[in-house]
């Protein structure tokens, strides 16, 4: 008898775009070749699979992971070949960094064709593998679907991030009666047994003085409201983890203090405060340049929550490491700790959190607002003044996309995290994302509105995304902050090696004109040097129905 769920006789390019839609993706992002027009082919026929043309591999990354991470989809992704995915490597690097769920696929030449080693042919599985959370080809178009659903399976389950087929061009164009299988979820939102819950929330209530470091799981669960319920009910400090790449914890909370930096010496003075520091979906204290001194003072224990296993005691012990979902483990442990600290509790966390109203982060903004110094006509503009001017300017409900390196310093200082969706950064400090992760942002949240503050550095590594905005006809603000040069460079050449006189890190001859790279785009554009052209362009970007760019020109 033969087997009954062989049903259809279909081409492997047909059966890709099946399968995916079925296992929930809606956008394909990519940039194709000759060994991608197979997809090409079949996407006419399935217009339920909307398809975002972007001008570089690198940049087609970028755009799925902003779209991904703002929407909390499974998102697909098609480049060309062994370029083409060299190409799209650093940008599936910060994937794989901030945990993105994608499917990255790359058409190979024919099977049997690259013994020949044709034009644009390598091996892609060993291109892809150190960067993706697992790697393979395609060999037989029956094993097309079980290969797909097995990548649907392990991007999506925690902790997420991107996986990659190599899909050779016979496979794609050969035909076959062959099973397409069904989606599988692994649900992870699970939570600590009763006894570790208790475990855990005795040991945070004997802390002398506990301070909770947020992080991405807090995002990534929908977690903002147990996260400040536990800030509340324990009336503990809150703090950001040290690379702040999204909207964490609510910053106009009464206990949120704001973010930790990369500096060393100044995270270990702030936590030697601290004996207990309770890590919620959170790195441990990821810095960037190597220092003599460790960030963790010896006296300042850590307990740690979240699905990310690999981070637990990867570099400093956990005294409690509990693998489980934020979300559903908070939900437990609040009423918990309500129920094992009683009246007690409840008095000293009100008594806490009355103590930090005079140096919480709502209280930190006011005063920076009240010494903000305002702009000298005929200089160029404070970037502080700027981050401050356009946290006012934007709606409750705004979104930012921050690649600023070093004019977007204050940003968070100013402008608050009032839901998860409200703020992207750039989580691996490869350049070059900003642009194109605004795009993929803002077709993620249509009804939101999205400002890319994006450093002029940065912005020449995929400054062709700015086609895709104009394309799509997407209202983005995309604002330039423009210093002449490599900025952090040269801060950071003066202060590691006493040099002033930094070379190869000007724009200066001849200036780059970002306005007219924009227009030649398609975009809208205009430079700005005032605090009133500021103010007005950013009013009238604010308002357009389409992508404007303002190329602000700030103090180095």
């Amino acid at each position: 008898m033969p087997d009954v769920r062989v049903t259809n006789t279909i081409t492997g390019r047909d059966a890709f775009l099946r399968v995916l839609s079925d296992e929930g993706v809606v956008k394909m992002f990519g940039n194709p070749g000759t060994t991608e027009l197979p997809i090409m082919h079949a996407l006419s026929s399935a217009p339920e699979m909307g398809y975002v043309l972007a001008l570089q591999e690198a940049i087609v990354i970028a755009m799925a992971d902003g779209y991904a991470r703002a929407s909390g989809r499974l998102v697909s992704c098609n480049v060309h070949v062994a370029p083409g995915l060299g190409n799209a490597i650093g940008s599936i690097y910060t994937s794989y960094v901030s945990g993105t769920a994608m499917i990255v696929t790359a058409g190979q030449q024919e099977q049997g064709h690259g013994l020949t080693e044709p034009l644009l042919y390598a091996p892609l599985v060993p291109i892809a593998t150190p960067v993706v959370k697992w790697a393979t080809e395609v060999n037989r178009i029956e094993d097309l679907p079980r290969i797909l659903r097995r990548a649907a399976k392990v991007a999506t389950t925690a902790p997420t991030g991107p996986v990659f087929i190599s899909l050779p061009g016979d496979i794609l164009n050969n035909e076959a009666a062959i099973d397409l299988g069904e989606p599988t979820r692994v649900d992870t939102a699970v939570r600590p047994s009763d006894a570790t819950l208790e475990h855990l929330a005795k040991r945070l209530l004997a802390a002398r003085k506990l301070v909770i470091i947020a992080g991405p799981e807090i995002a990534s669960s929908d977690a903002f409201a147990e996260a400040a319920a536990l800030a509340d009910t324990l009336g503990a400090p809150v703090l950001q983890q040290t690379v702040g790449y999204g909207a964490h914890f609510p910053s106009e909370h009464p206990a949120y203090l704001g973010a930790l930096n990369r500096d060393q010496k100044r995270v270990r003075q702030i936590l030697s405060e601290y004996d207990l520091m309770f890590c919620v979906g959170s790195d441990v204290l990821k810095m960037s340049v190597w220092s003599e001194v460790e960030p963790l003072p010896e006296t300042t224990k850590v307990a740690m929550l979240g699905l990310r296993d690999w981070e637990m005691g990867k570099n400093f012990p956990a005294e409690i490491a509990l693998r489980a979902d934020v979300k559903e483990t908070l939900k437990a442990l609040v009423p918990l700790l309500k129920e094992l600290g009683g009246a007690a509790l409840a008095g000293k966390a009100k008594a806490n959190l009355s103590a930090l109203a005079s140096k919480n982060w709502s209280t930190q903004r006011t005063q920076r607002l009240k010494g903000l110094a305002k702009p000298v006509a005929g200089q160029p503009l404070a970037a502080e003044w700027v981050m401050a001017t356009l946290s006012q300017a934007l709606p409750r409900d705004g979104v930012v996309v921050d690649e600023g390196i070093t004019s977007a310093g204050t940003l968070t200082s100013y402008f608050p995290y009032r839901d998860r969706n409200s703020f992207f950064g750039n989580v691996s400090g490869g350049i070059g994302w900003g642009i194109a992760a605004a795009v993929g942002v803002q077709i993620a949240l249509p009804d939101r509105r999205v400002v890319a503050v994006i450093g002029d550095g940065s912005a020449m590594y995929s400054i062709q995304a700015l086609w895709t905005a104009a394309n799509l006809r997407l209202p983005l603000t995309f604002l330039i902050c423009n210093n002449g040069g490599y900025q952090i460079l040269k801060n950071r050449l003066k202060l590691f090696h006493g040099n002033d006189r930094p070379i190869g890190m000007d724009f200066k001859d001849p200036p780059i004109d970002a306005c007219a790279l924009a227009r030649g785009f398609g975009v809208a554009a205009e430079r700005v040097d005032t605090a009133e052209g500021f103010e007005a362009s950013l009013a009238k970007s604010l308002k357009s129905s389409g992508p404007t760019l303002i190329e602000v020109m700030v103090r180095s």
